[in-house]
């Protein structure tokens, strides 16, 4: 027996099936298809916003009697490169199990999906609306975060709009962000053959001396109570000619995630205390040190009115609550959140983020449903 396959589902599909990997294709094919979807299923004004060159944030409103509040649903469209070891084809959006698998499938078109459909049936109720609703679909959110940044330069978002991202959250709300700060590191050292080390620097030796002392310190710093502890990665490193040559060159990159009380100012300031003490254990040896990219940490605002309609609206859809907590990396609404200071920032959307960035990914269908009755139901809450 053959059965339609919800829309909510087919539109997922079509997404996945679309490459639009940063770095790699890029975004233009999903661009074109999700302009020319809300033009097909919609009322809204839709514009092309431009972020980087053939890079367009695709932005649709419905205008509402007001604009000093605005509802904003934001989702990108890019998604990491599909890398090695899938049993399932990335662009093939298998339907397994009651699992859609493929690249960008929970991270994040099913979120885009549920949040074209949203906008979509309130787009067909044709009712007059308190507030101005907006779609933004970005690009650029897996590397820089442009993104959302352009969307606040070009006045999309402010301090008093109700911003929604449909990122993977199992099944939670999450509604503060640890920051970052990302570094990359250079040591400088000295030649010299190998069986005579104490002519030369090792720039390596100096490396691991940073390395062990920036996470000793790391421990040392306050413990969010529901955030918890601030992090480092090493992610890469890279040094030496050969195993016979102390080497005159190491470079590593780090990405730190902070909780408060830690700032970016004081990540900063723990990686040069780092930087001084290790350099002491390797004479001659020197460090260049950057830092490459910064975001603050967003804490929950038990008071935010969008956690309240959020809370709401999943409660009548579901028949229950679901967890509060905090979103583990940092997404468009932390970035909105950070540059205009407002309260009411969050994410819920559809899938795992345990499941992104990996082979084979998956979004369970059943959740793309759900994700899309909530997230009307909360329109209608706030809108009419």
């Amino acid at each position: 027996m053959n059965y339609e396959m919800p829309e909510e589902i087919r539109l997922t599909q079509q997404m996945v099936q679309i490459e639009s990997s940063n770095p790699g294709t890029f975004e233009a094919a999903m661009s074109e298809f999700v302009y020319d979807w809300l033009q097909r299923n919609t009322s809204a004004e839709i514009f092309r916003e431009p972020v980087h060159p053939g890079r367009d944030n695709i932005v649709a409103i419905l205008r509402g009697k007001s604009r000093a509040h605005n509802l904003t649903y934001i989702c990108h469209m890019d998604t990491m490169p599909a890398g090695e070891g899938w049993e399932h084809p990335p662009l093939s959006a298998e339907i397994i199990d009651g699992k859609l698998y493929g690249r960008g499938s929970c991270d994040m078109k099913a979120g885009l999906a549920a949040a074209m459909l949203a906008f979509r049936n309130l787009s067909r109720l044709g009712k007059p609306l308190n507030y101005d609703f907006q779609l933004i679909a970005t690009v650029n959110e897996e590397d820089a975060m442009t993104d959302a940044e352009q969307a606040v330069r070009d006045s999309y978002v402010n301090a008093d709009s109700y911003v929604l991202d449909a990122e993977p959250t199992d099944s939670r709300i999450q509604v503060a962000h640890k920051g970052k700060t990302w570094f990359e590191l250079t040591t400088y050292g000295k030649t010299c053959h190998a069986s005579m080390p104490q002519h030369g620097g090792d720039a390596i030796a100096a490396m691991a001396e940073i390395i062990t002392r920036v996470n000793r310190k790391l421990a040392e710093l306050p413990v969010h109570p529901e955030m918890g502890a601030c992090t480092a990665t090493f992610g890469t490193i890279r040094g030496g000619w050969n195993p016979y040559i102390v080497p005159d060159a190491c470079t590593a990159t780090l990405d730190m995630r902070l909780t408060p009380p830690t700032t970016n100012a004081r990540s900063a300031e723990l990686v040069r205390e780092a930087i001084a003490e290790g350099l002491v254990m390797v004479p001659g040896a020197t460090c260049d040190c950057t830092v490459t990219a910064q975001r603050p940490a967003i804490e929950k605002d038990n008071d935010s009115f969008l956690l309240a309609a959020l809370r709401k609206a999943v409660t009548n859809v579901t028949g229950g609550e679901l967890p509060v907590d905090f979103f583990p990396g940092y997404t468009d609404t932390a970035v909105i959140a950070a540059l205009t200071g407002c309260r009411n920032c969050m994410s819920f959307g559809p899938g795992s983020l345990e499941q992104a960035h990996r082979p084979n990914e998956f979004v369970p269908c059943w959740e793309i449903t759900r994700s899309v009755a909530v997230m009307t139901r909360l329109a209608e809450d706030i809108l009419f």
